[in-house]
């Protein structure tokens, strides 16, 4: 019992040395966005008066609800792209036997372990490329570098690969029989697909979902090279609060609390729905 109980002790200061960890970044990022310019510029502690202000000024300063608006359009048209083209992916891959079809599988899953900053320079080259040779070919305008669909065309290539390896394993957990009877009342293999499977995947395709916005909200990376002023996204316009003559660090934290909060709420309502997918994406591929 002695033995028992030092273990529930060690394994609780270990979660809390691990919630510590996790908490600190987000506890300090909303103490400096409380703080003035030069309380945040010196490394202070803690504000001597909290400044409720900063959360008004991020709003005057810079255009901050025009990059909100670019972070929404962006993730949600991301996340819709990648979810359709993973969807009916990774059923195919839990359903159907194919030449290849473990090659695929296993090239889906490799792709993860290459780090992305590997594609930013061929991926905007090709960009460029592409926009001459249409100007020249076909004498059209269309621009990949500095629009929206430049950037959702990355994302969504970025995300399709692991969206349908967590899918892929959540198709699989589904019993094979309940899409045989449907088939045998009379359902075309579609309206099986749509009106069995789908309702039951639900969990998983919610999760994958919100893996993918959560994960495009984020990147600052790629958004920060294939687009402009007019199309900058919430990471990209908050590193305008430092440089350009200025440097209010407690912007930035105020700015990076307040596009902290939609993602955090969103996060909560699905929390339930997350841990179900990736589990079952995880146990049974």
């Amino acid at each position: 019992m002695r033995e028992e109980r030092w273990v529930t002790y060690g394994a609780w200061v270990v979660l809390v040395l691990i919630l510590t960890l996790q908490l600190f970044p987000i506890a300090w990022m909303v103490n400096t966005s409380l703080m003035t310019q030069l309380e945040a510029a010196t490394g202070s502690l803690l504000p001597k008066t909290p400044r409720w202000e900063n959360y008004l000024d991020i709003w005057r300063v810079l255009p901050f609800f025009h990059y909100l608006k670019n972070s929404l359009l962006v993730c949600s048209l991301t996340t819709l792209f990648a979810l359709g083209i993973a969807t009916l992916a990774g059923y195919a891959l839990a359903r159907f036997r194919f030449p290849g079809a473990e090659l695929f599988g296993g090239s889906v899953l490799l792709t993860q372990v290459i780090p992305g900053i590997l594609f930013l320079i061929p991926i905007y080259i090709m960009y460029i490329a592409f926009q001459n040779w249409v100007r020249q070919a076909l004498g059209l305008e269309i621009r990949l570098v500095g629009t929206y669909p430049g950037l959702i065309l990355t994302y969504t290539a970025f995300f399709v690969p692991i969206s349908i390896w967590i899918l892929r394993g959540f198709f699989a957990s589904i019993p094979k029989e309940l899409e045989e009877a449907a088939l045998v009342d009379g359902a075309t293999p579609f309206q099986a697909f749509r009106q069995v499977i789908l309702p039951l995947a639900l969990p998983g395709i919610a999760a994958t979902a919100v893996y993918i916005f959560l994960t495009a909200w984020d990147e600052l990376l790629f958004a920060q090279i294939l687009t402009n002023e007019a199309t900058a996204t919430i990471p990209v316009g908050i590193r305008n609060f430092v440089g350009n003559y200025q440097n209010r660090y407690d912007l930035v934290m105020a700015a990076a609390t307040v596009a902290t909060l939609p993602v955090l709420v969103l996060f909560f309502l699905v929390q339930r729905w997350l841990i179900q997918g990736l589990t079952a994406g995880a146990v049974k591929g």
